[in-house]
């Protein structure tokens, strides 16, 4: 007889659409442990404009990975990968259930699929990538993407720096593109036949909430990034610029909200402007999550203003044999 894999639940979603709410009801009737799917969400002293749980609610309900880097390093899909296996490792042992929770959707893919054999991160050339940026725009990086690997600028958009530095990094360190150490691996995959050392090793049911309206969570995001200012975000990134070993190349300060404060702060911007920017950058980033949503195989969705989510989703997780 077979032994089956122990099960896993994820839980995915644009920002702003309710996730972390769902998983707390879900760990009070599941005997789930938490593990944040958030590459922002890593950094200490990022927590207004990451919209970080309190501290009262992660005392009471800890989430694996939140808070475990210096917003100086950097943190790849393979490290979130190792990571997050120790942890459903370590959760399973104890006989529960990880529920990962959150809207990096490449650390999902990459936990679930495992990663291609990329080359590492080249100082220089992601340097000469970001000074060609200054100079050119983001949009002149993503035409040279285009030219070279157009299957990835077609999945990258032009305002995604982080990712379209890494693709055009992997091709100018490795003379292939991106996609084609993805076809690489694939072929791989294949001879390699059943034997599945990349496959997690979970049964996994996966799980998507947003609200069905689009409109309602662009209201909600601009709700949300107005609560952020009134919290202090713009006190939290003027104390994160006073750092010396702090710029706005860095991975952590590219994210969502945290540049355009930055640029504010650097007089590029006016508040209303970084207002604005900020508001549209997190629906383009909601957008993006949605497009990875869309090509996810098994996902069960529900709706974000729906008041028997919790029902649904037990019933779901019963369905799939998660339960029991």
């Amino acid at each position: 007889m077979a032994v089956r894999n122990p099960p896993a639940i994820f839980l995915m979603g644009p920002t702003a659409a309710g996730k972390t709410d769902l998983a707390i009801e879900l760990t009070k009737v599941l005997p789930c442990e938490l593990i944040s799917v958030d590459s922002a969400l890593v950094y200490r002293g990022m927590d207004i404009g990451t919209a970080k749980p309190s501290k009262a609610l992660l005392a009471e309900h800890p989430h694996r990975l939140i808070d475990i880097l210096d917003p100086a390093q950097s943190y790849s899909a393979a490290d979130f990968r190792r990571d997050a296996l120790q942890a459903m490792a370590e959760i399973t042992a104890r006989g529960n259930i990880p529920l990962l929770v959150g809207g990096t959707m490449l650390y999902f893919k990459a936990l679930l699929e495992g990663l291609a054999d990329m080359p590492a991160a080249d100082a220089q050339v992601r340097a000469e990538l970001e000074a060609e940026a200054a100079q050119l725009g983001w949009q002149a990086l993503h035409a040279q993407l285009a030219a070279v690997d157009p299957e990835s600028a077609a999945r990258i958009h032009p305002n995604d720096p982080q990712r379209l530095v890494r693709a055009l990094e992997v091709y100018r360190v490795s003379g292939m593109t991106m996609t084609s150490h993805r076809e690489r691996q694939s072929a791989q995959s294949s001879v390699a036949g059943a034997s599945g050392q990349e496959q997690l090793p979970y049964t996994v049911a996966s799980l998507a909430i947003a609200p069905q309206d689009r409109k309602v969570l662009h209201e909600r995001i601009a709700l949300r990034f107005g609560q952020m200012l009134e919290q202090g975000f713009v006190d939290e990134v003027r104390s994160l610029r006073a750092r010396s070993d702090l710029h706005a190349g860095l991975p952590s300060i590219r994210a969502v909200g945290y540049r355009q404060v930055w640029d504010h702060l650097d007089g590029k911007l006016s508040a209303a402007e970084m207002q604005e920017r900020g508001i549209i950058a997190t629906r383009q980033l909601a957008k993006r999550q949605f497009t990875w949503l869309r090509s996810w195989a098994d996902l069960h969705w529900l709706d974000s203003l729906a008041c028997d989510n919790l029902p649904r989703t037990l019933k779901y997780l019963g369905s799939v044999s998660i339960l029991g």
